[in-house]
């Protein structure tokens, strides 16, 4: 079969492929599941489910925070007018299941044989405003909540329907702003939180930053390739390899089912700076080999046979950088690491088949500038290897500088997250939840299981005591700012029992007055606001509370203090608790950090060892190699030290992609020396011709890896902003590396038979 026959038989082959991935890609949906953010496979996970079906989710709530307009309080008949005008809205819209709002609290009381529910507010008895504001303002649970401390602000807390989708959460969020309009309040004035407002901007923000950054992608990479090869088809083809390897890829996803959110959204750009490396290393040796004077086969040939292995090798380093992302117990880390490396591979194989496949379609191309004539980057790059060679202590000295310094700085790195980490300080929805955080008691939940000893209830007097004593420890101490448990039912119906005097707002003297409040709290068995805080039989009970978002290290503290105080002051014969709730969860994503970053490092270093003593045999080399791609790595995170980056979700992957792709230029290196090697008896000059051989697409590739992850700097999400800054920082350091001391490193250190060496090919002359 001729090469031509063969050549379509194959675009014939990947076209078909091309097809049934871009029917899977039509199937591909945007998500944002704030659940997917959890340990999985934790046994923590597990209770939390467990407990979620006792008593619901911590985070199936939406909080809507109104202003009083210019010179008035929330007590203002007109205002409290739109208030409860839009707490009727809300409460008919489908998924919500209860609202609670200024103009919904009652205080229960209970008169002969009936029970009555007072309102706190008469709007219609403008006499009764004073002692209204006097008596909530006095009450436990309502500051805070419901009303700001400073009679301004209130909020409807809005619970939701477990679980809410983003198409019925945007529908409910879309029929309260316009009852907002409707109502003439100005955006100024409102204030949303919750999980339905995070998940409805995270997915439109995905779909609108997913199309910038690869139109980004595209002009950059276009432009580079045009400046390095400048002939139409130098950026043409490599355009529609990557851009294949990318369909293939989110091809593979839609095929499995997963939906592209905040990590996966990556994926695409990832692909478009990554895959480029293959197709410049290509058809730069192929041009290479033109200028010789070889055939169109000819050149393909050597090409094929000389940057397939270490395109090979260097894919497969690459897609190990991100497969180890695949020991992260958070799944949309996990799935970015496994279909990423998937399309590393794809984006490989396409390099080798539909490429070649094109070029030797195409009829051979005119060289823009004659052998004879000479190239000019040999030029450029025989000056800068000279340089090198010159300045080499300077090198050394300065590079073990900065390195110091690096490890220093890196010291100050601290693992810390907050649950709008990815918005930055300034983004209008942060600024909307910080809000509430001022104004109220803040949107970081906080969970605990009550868990009565053998033979108690939650309503046990005892129990109920021990309660209490935590709640006054986790009010006054912990920081919580608003707190519900089963204490507040017992008080709340003793309080009613007596006429709603907030004086009787208290727990039972003795087990005799708390047995006649036992008959009236079965009344409450079945009312949502008890089953959310005591099972029906009393045998477990729930701790609730909201407080700022203090951030996972100040949480930590918190909770470490917390489990001390409940060792040393909480009678487990009597009660038992566990701590629980989604910001418990994401939290312990932390604890798991670091040990998935080490371990995804070790692999990658651990392959690269392996790869390098199976092309050397030797230890020498080995090291020479690991250095300067481990130098760029603890520069950077020296420049997160430095400027007070912390590590967290979306910054923990930096590393191990980094080193995964930045491995790759010194895999293509080391490739070409050992092929130089073997017919080259003199290492000078076998470093001297790979360097001037592989120089070129070191730098154009690295010049398109750093290009396109700096359009990830346009990111309103600070995790994919930090992603593009610090791995495309990696990738410069790491190609400065690859360029001064990579060379210096084999020179100097590595031993090859024979061992002498031309003693005039090392003397280089000082300036």
């Amino acid at each position: 079969m001729s090469f031509r026959r063969s050549a379509h038989l194959a675009l014939l082959v990947l076209g078909l492929l091309s097809a049934l991935s871009a029917y899977y890609v039509a199937q591909l949906r945007f998500n944002y599941n704030f659940n997917d953010f959890y340990p999985a496979g934790d046994p923590d996970l597990d209770y939390y489910q467990g407990y979620t079906r006792r008593f619901g989710n911590d985070n199936d709530y939406l909080l809507l925070g109104l202003e009083a307009p210019a010179g008035q309080t929330v007590f203002a008949p007109g205002f409290l007018a739109r208030v409860d005008s839009l707490t009727r809205l809300a409460k008919a819209e489908r998924h919500v299941v209860a609202v609670s709002s200024p103009t919904t609290i009652n205080n229960p009381v209970f008169e002969g044989l009936g029970f009555f529910n007072l309102p706190y507010l008469h709007p219609s008895e403008p006499a009764r405003r004073a002692a209204d504001s006097t008596l909530i303002y006095r009450t436990p649970g309502l500051v805070g909540n419901v009303f700001s401390l400073d009679a301004r602000a209130v909020t409807l807390v809005i619970q939701t329907t477990p679980d809410l989708k983003k198409p019925p959460g945007d529908s409910l969020l879309a029929a309260l702003r316009a009852g907002l309009a409707r109502q003439q309040i100005p955006a100024a004035r409102y204030h949303f939180a919750g999980r339905a407002v995070a998940q409805s901007v995270f997915v439109d923000r995905l779909q609108w930053e997913l199309a910038v950054f690869m139109s980004l992608s595209v002009l950059l990479v276009t432009a580079l390739l045009w400046f390095t090869f400048r002939t139409w088809w130098g950026v043409v083809l490599p355009l529609v390899v990557v851009l294949g390897a990318i369909l293939w890829g989110l091809g593979v996803m839609g095929a499995c089912g997963v939906s592209i959110d905040l990590m996966t959204a990556l994926l695409p750009v990832m692909m478009f700076v990554v895959g480029t490396s293959d197709t410049v290393h290509i058809i730069t040796r192929y041009v290479s080999e033109l200028g010789y004077g070889a055939s169109k086969k000819q050149a393909l040939r050597v090409t094929l046979r000389e940057s397939g292995f270490g395109s090979g090798l260097s894919a497969l380093t690459t897609s190990l950088g991100f497969f180890t992302l695949m020991t992260s117990t958070i799944r949309p880390i996990y799935n970015f690491g496994l279909f990423t490396g998937i399309a590393v591979l794809l984006a490989f194989a396409l390099s080798f088949t539909l490429l070649p496949a094109l070029l030797l379609l195409l009829k051979k191309p005119q060289l823009r500038v004659p052998r004879a004539q000479g190239h000019s980057w040999d030029g450029v790059l025989s000056r800068l290897f000279r340089l090198v060679l010159v300045r080499r202590r300077l090198i050394f000295v300065v590079s073990g500088l900065v390195l110091a310094t690096s490890i220093g700085l890196a010291t100050r790195v601290r693992i810390n997250s907050a649950l709008l980490d990815d918005l930055s300080k300034n983004d209008p929805v942060r600024l909307d939840f910080g809000f509430f955080e001022k104004k109220f008691a803040g949107v970081r939940p906080f969970e605990m299981e009550l868990q009565p000893a053998a033979g108690r209830d939650i309503f046990d007097l005892d129990v109920l005591r021990q309660t209490e004593r935590i709640e006054t420890y986790l009010r006054t101490t912990y920081g919580l700012r608003f707190a519900a448990s089963p204490v507040t039912l017992v008080k709340s119906v003793r309080k009613a029992l007596h006429g709603g005097g907030l004086a009787e707002y208290r727990l039972p003297a003795d087990a005799t007055e708390l047995a006649g409040l036992r008959g009236k709290l079965k009344l409450f068995r079945q009312r949502p606001e008890f089953r959310a805080l005591a099972t029906p039989d009393g045998r477990a009970g729930r701790f609730t509370g909201r407080m700022a978002d203090v951030g996972s290290i100040r949480a930590d503290a918190l909770n470490e203090g917390l489990r001390r105080y409940l060792r040393a002051s909480i009678d487990p014969t009597v009660l038992r608790t566990r701590l629980t709730g989604s910001s418990n969860l994401i939290d312990k994503n932390n604890e798991n950090l670091t040990l998935n970053m080490i371990t995804g490092m070790s692999i990658d270093v651990l392959m690269v060892t392996i790869i390098v003593l199976a092309l050397f045999k030797s230890l020498r080399m080995t090291v020479v190699v690991l250095i300067p791609n481990l130098v760029p790595i603890l520069i950077v995170a020296g420049v997160m030290g430095l400027a007070g980056v912390s590590m967290k979700v979306s910054t923990s992957i930096i590393f191990t992609i980094a080193f995964g792709i930045a491995v790759d230029d010194t895999i293509h290196f080391i490739s070409k020396l050992r092929l130089t090697l073997s017919h080259e008896t003199s290492l000078f000059r076998a470093v001297k011709h790979t360097y001037l051989l592989a120089g070129k697409a070191v730098i154009v590739t690295s010049l398109i890896l750093v290009g396109g992850f700096s359009t990830l700097l346009f990111s309103s999400f600070d995790g994919t902003f930090y992603v593009g800054l610090l791995i495309g920082l990696t990738l410069l350091f790491g190609v400065v590396a690859e360029l001064t001391l990579l060379p210096l490193l084999i020179l100097f250190f590595y031993r090859h038979p024979p061992k002498a060496m031309v003693a005039q090919e090392m003397t280089v002359p000082q300036d």
